[in-house]
């Protein structure tokens, strides 16, 4: 018999899921991206993208060459110069519909996100496990005594990110202490990138990513019926971060979301 706490506890995974589902179904979300090309020191015209667009050691560049375009609710008239951190977040140039990602990765990169791209309309949501209390773990979190670059993989071959881990989160699982390197979280708590023995089966071989609560007194929350895709599991057009060394459990994670079926999911 259900308990009340445990329908609480599946309504609230059920808000948190139908959340990220709306996320994952905007229209210039990840499941829009329709292109991804990298620039080099030509000015050059890419399938697809309007303008033209190079890149030095320091900078992307665009040269509208006829093509009405926007920056910041601004008419891109000249030339544009877009200088970012390599492996953060990129910008958008829009055109029409289109909006042009601009991204630094080692280089710099395109990628076109359009409302009418093919996943996007092919999406009917995330295979998942279903939810479990049981997999609501507690851990402490170590922080460093200064948080610490660290150089991790990519799902493209030849390319690398660098992260700064502010600590690392302890925990126990059957009674087997593990130790997880963290990230800062995008907007609070501490992102785990990671693998398990479920990864390459039923769910998405290169990664998962966990956000994780971090209380005053460096009490974690892991919750893995809240572990999610990165966006390379959904498209061919993600530059995806690996896990650090050592991020990967020595057991199945039966919690979370599972590889999507591109044949109905995406």
């Amino acid at each position: 018999m259900t308990t009340s706490v445990e329908q609480d506890f599946t309504h609230r995974w059920q808000r948190w899921r139908a959340a990220r589902e709306r996320l994952l179904a905007d229209p210039h979300g990840w499941l829009a991206l329709v292109s991804l090309d990298w620039l080099d020191e030509t000015p050059r015209r890419y399938p697809g993208v309007p303008g033209l667009w190079w890149q030095d050691a320091d900078a992307a560049y665009l040269d509208p060459d006829g093509a009405t375009l926007s920056y910041e609710d601004a008419p891109v008239a000249g030339v544009g110069r877009f200088e970012l951190v390599n492996s953060g977040p990129g910008v958008r140039v829009t055109a029409g519909e289109l909006e042009v990602e601009v991204a630094r990765r080692a280089g710099y990169l395109v990628r076109v996100h359009d409302p009418a791209a093919p996943a996007l309309a092919a999406f009917h949501g995330v295979l998942t496990y279903d939810p479990d209390p049981s997999w609501v773990l507690r851990g402490h979190f170590e922080p460093f005594e200064t948080p610490r670059p660290t150089t991790v993989g990519a799902v493209v071959e030849g390319l690398s990110h660098v992260y700064v881990s502010p600590g690392l989160v302890h925990f126990e699982h059957d009674g087997v202490s593990h130790t997880l390197t963290a990230f800062n979280g995008k907007t609070s708590g501490v992102d785990i990138l990671f693998t398990d023995e479920t990864s390459g089966v039923t769910t998405y071989a290169a990664n998962r990513s966990l956000n994780a609560a971090v209380a005053a007194d460096g009490t974690v929350t892991l919750d893995f019926n809240r572990a999610t895709n990165l966006p390379c599991a959904f498209t061919d057009f993600a530059t995806c971060p690996l896990p650090p060394a050592g991020n990967h459990l020595p057991f199945a994670v039966t919690a979370g979301e599972q590889t999507p079926d591109k044949g109905s999911a995406v």
